[in-house]
């Protein structure tokens, strides 16, 4: 990766790598960047590498200090700001951070407390940062070669930090730059925030492999806010105030892209690749996408392998699955149709010296079609299984639900039950009678095991706050199963 830059910074060093809303890094700028912010490390009179937390909104710092620490092989732990305080504290002790660099101080220094041993402010790439040293943590067990430790949202507070290597990130980001043709005119605009693994490898380190340009702005210019806020219209306005051709959406984002777009919009023509991933998307969806000539490709992947798995492109195109698996991987199948992936696992969770095998088994279960295309069923844990005998992976049946402007979110449960339930959030401004509709056509396209007999309106929405959701959009279905227990089962006793 560095290597890469150093090349480009000596073929092309006055073509811009990264632009931000108030300042922007060429390729021989970025570079220089990455080597003073090596030396201030090196300065630091450790006997040995520290470990760094990074809280920043998307900026050109934030890739200056992820590149700098990976040259100088400093394990770095990205920390999402839609992550709790308990999420940051217990990443922040689970990993043993030395050393915490964040543009917002005044949410760290009081959640740090007693704990800080000196504060520096120092400039990065024109954005003011504060460095909070803290006092002798308990050094973390890490795995030989930890280059990153990714903590994703799971289904509990406390997650575990996937440790990564140099290697295992540059092996998807090369596949990724391959796969979608990326070239040194491509501009990417990194719409997930980079501490979101995803959006990191495949938004940042594939485009500087390629040359092309990433363009880093707040998540306020570009209308997300947390983990669930989005003004779609500035979204929409910053794809084409950026010329951007290539992004990375969530399915949420897409459904809402979708909609502007059938409502009269223009989608830049600039835009040529749109990968969506991080939750199961429907097919309808990417139809309805496809007919408003948006170019969506659906793609899988796990932070234990990095990120990306497989991917759909323009010449390899199926809807319904994620793609063809990407060539530095191979995946085969439990008897239980479990996907299994080698060739690229992580290391291993933090507390951990080495991963127990090279075969990552995901608990998604799947298959590989006629054609070689990677189809996901769902998740194994989530599988329920009907008193009629029915298997029913719920995931299938709420992204059906939730394409609907009608329905914002739900949740289907069915375990042990002749027929199955929905507690469903109602869209701005439905109406009982117009979810009533929704759902009696989308069980037209169900099996009849699979169909919803009768739906509960939810008490509020599913959200990190009370619990319900993961982070990265996901529904908590344990915490969703006991708050809604009680008047699931009043219904089947009518």
């Amino acid at each position: 990766m560095i290597s890469a830059i150093a090349n480009h910074a000596e073929q092309h060093g006055d073509k811009i790598a990264l632009r931000g809303k108030d300042s922007q890094l060429t390729y021989a700028e970025l570079q220089a960047e990455i080597q003073a912010q090596q030396h201030m490390w090196n300065g630091l009179g450790r006997q040995e590498q520290p470990t760094i937390a990074l809280a920043l909104d998307n900026h050109p710092a934030w890739v200056v200090l992820d590149l700098a620490a990976l040259a100088s092989n400093i394990p770095l732990i990205p920390l999402p700001f839609f992550f709790s305080n308990t999420q940051w504290l217990h990443a922040i002790t689970d990993a043993g951070v030395d050393i915490v660099i964040t543009d917002h101080p005044e949410l760290f220094e009081p959640l740090l407390a007693n704990n800080i041993a000196n504060q520096t402010q120092w400039t990065v790439a024109g954005k003011t940062l504060t460095q909070f040293a803290l006092k002798s943590p308990a050094k973390a067990v890490l795995p030989a070669h930890t280059a990153k430790i990714t903590y994703t949202s799971g289904s509990t507070g406390t997650p575990k930090g996937v440790c990564l290597s140099a290697d295992n990130m540059i092996n998807v980001a090369t596949s990724i730059a391959e796969a979608t043709e990326l070239t040194s005119n491509d501009i990417h605009l990194n719409v997930l925030p980079l501490a979101t693994l995803l959006e990191n490898v495949a938004g940042v380190y594939a485009p500087l492999l390629a040359g092309a340009c990433c363009v880093l702005l707040p998540g306020s210019d570009i209308g997300l806010t947390r983990a669930t806020g989005l003004d779609i219209q500035k979204l929409l306005n910053a794809l084409a105030q950026t010329q951007a051709s290539t992004a990375i959406f969530t399915p949420e984002l897409l459904n809402a892209l979708v909609h502007q777009i059938e409502a009269g919009d223009q989608l830049p023509g600039s835009l040529r690749f749109l990968a969506v991933g991080g939750a199961s998307v429907s097919p309808a969806l990417l139809k309805r996408a496809q007919q408003a000539s948006i170019s969506v490709y659906e793609g899988y992947g796990l932070s234990e392998c990095a990120s990306v798995v497989a991917l759909n492109t323009p010449a390899l195109n199926k809807i319904g699955t994620v793609g063809m698996v990407l060539p530095h991987l191979n995946v085969s199948f439990t008897d239980e149709h479990e996907i299994v992936v080698s060739g690229n696992a992580y290391l291993g969770y933090v507390g951990q010296t080495a991963t127990s095998s090279p075969q990552l088994y995901t608990g998604d279960i799947g298959y590989i079609d006629a054609d070689g295309y990677l189809v996901i069923s769902g998740r194994k844990k989530n599988i329920f299984i009907t008193s009629f005998g029915r298997n029913v992976s719920p995931e299938w049946v709420e992204r059906e639900l939730t394409i609907s402007p009608g329905i914002a979110q739900a949740a289907l449960f069915g375990e042990a039950k002749p027929w199955n339930t929905a507690i469903i959030v109602p869209g701005k401004n439905s109406t009982t009678e117009q979810i009533k509709a929704t759902i009696q056509s989308i069980n037209h396209g169900l099996p009849d095991y699979a169909r919803i007999t009768q739906w509960l309106p939810a008490d509020e929405p599913f959200t990190l706050n009370n619990q319900q959701l993961t982070a990265n959009g996901r529904n908590r279905r344990d915490v969703i199963w006991q708050h809604y227990q009680q008047k699931i089962n009043a219904l089947y006793e009518r």
